[in-house]
């Protein structure tokens, strides 16, 4: 009972400090006039309820599946935005949804772990904790990141829990969603400032590599939980330590290959020699994959409340507070297209299958999006 006291402590802290952040912060930078350098346009867009968690998109070949807040799960055709099948937690949620392209798993605010196939509700479990992190499925499995860090497998099929590892931890934790991946046979799963790979099969700690060192003179300002999104490129994972740093990891060896201390509260996205993220005040910075060293730095877009990246062999692309979607040149960062959405803030990293992309604004608008 008290761990769960802390807990939403910690909510309420890191939701207060945020306001209070917000309303100190200076006015967004104005955006620059724009001769677009490449082509792009929105292909179709679709509509659910407005988002209240820690959003996060499935992807699966050919398939977006979201969820909303009053428990509704959507998968759309990635290319048409025809849909696909769509059911019902029968619950407001606590999290975003994963999907291996079969199942798809939500928790709900009660703390109901539910998995559904082709829309229909295959089982629901009690987890009785605190979800932010949304499931991950694969392998005919289902993980949950409890908001305590703690970690459990259930079967896909059936709901029966295969095994459940508690680490420690400290009091605090964030209300955000964590790091939860699979790399190659390995389970790989933010535990505060240190990523760690486990054996899915039952559990087994293979390694764990500390990212972030905690700063701060409170307990709120130590938090530096591994966020998500992370970013894979071959055998090297990405990740930001909340506030405290950005590095990579190489996941295949279960060691570090570099870590840069860096404000922050968003993922990153990656490619084979650049690493994209915005820092608190939305600064963009690109480091260099293979060893952490500044590319370029640009402060064109302060206060303009940038989401996640996204890196795509043209691009890397980033959305704001006003629904803006930004494509910027992987080399130096300058502007090369701007598209609109609904004016309310893209509320995750932009998610890609095959040549769509797809992005997600807060009023719950879906805008998929075909570079050309």
């Amino acid at each position: 009972m008290m761990r769960r006291v802390l807990l939403i402590v910690a909510a309420l802290s890191v939701a207060w400090l945020a306001g209070c952040a917000s309303s100190e912060k200076p006015k967004p930078t104005p955006l620059e006039p724009l001769t677009p350098q490449i082509g792009g346009r929105v292909v179709w867009n679709q509509r659910i309820e407005a988002m209240q968690f820690p959003l996060s998109v499935a992807v699966s070949p050919g398939v977006f599946t979201v969820a909303a807040s009053d428990g509704t799960v959507l998968a759309l055709e990635a290319d048409t935005g025809r849909e696909l099948w769509r059911g019902s937690a029968a619950s407001k949620l606590s999290a975003g949804v994963g999907s291996d392209g079969r199942f798809a798993a939500v928790v709900t605010r009660e703390g109901d772990l539910v998995t559904l196939e082709a829309g229909r509700v295959l089982w629901r479990k009690p987890l009785s904790m605190r979800v932010n992190t949304a499931p991950l499925v694969a392998g005919e499995r289902v993980f949950v990141l409890g908001g305590d860090r703690t970690v459990h497998a259930f079967d896909a099929l059936d709901g029966s829990k295969l095994w459940s590892v508690q680490r420690p931890g400290d009091p605090l934790t964030l209300a955000q969603g964590g790091v939860l991946a699979a790399f190659k046979d390995t389970l790989l799963a933010g535990q505060g400032s240190r990523l760690a790979g486990f054996d899915p099969l039952n559990g087994e700690l293979r390694w764990e590599v500390t990212v972030g060192s905690p700063r701060g003179t409170n307990e709120v300002e130590r938090l530096a939980d591994l966020v998500a999104p992370p970013a894979r490129v071959g055998d090297v994972v990405c990740v930001r330590s909340f506030q405290a740093a950005v590095g990579c990891v190489n996941a295949e060896r279960g060691t570090l290959s570099w870590t840069k201390p860096v404000g922050g509260t968003d993922g990153v996205a990656a490619d084979e020699q650049l690493v994209f993220g915005a820092d608190a005040s939305d600064r963009l910075t690109a480091w260099k994959t293979p060893s952490g060293d500044v590319a370029w730095q640009t402060e064109k877009f302060l206060y303009r409340g940038l989401s996640a990246p996204l890196s795509t062999p043209r691009a890397v692309v980033f959305g704001d507070a006003e629904g803006i979607i930004h494509f910027l040149s992987k080399d130096k960062g300058e502007t090369l297209l701007r598209l609109s959405t609904d004016g309310s803030p893209i509320a995750t990293a932009p998610v890609v299958s095959g040549s769509t992309m797809l992005v997600v604004t807060r009023n719950g608008g879906l805008y998929a999006v075909r570079p050309e």
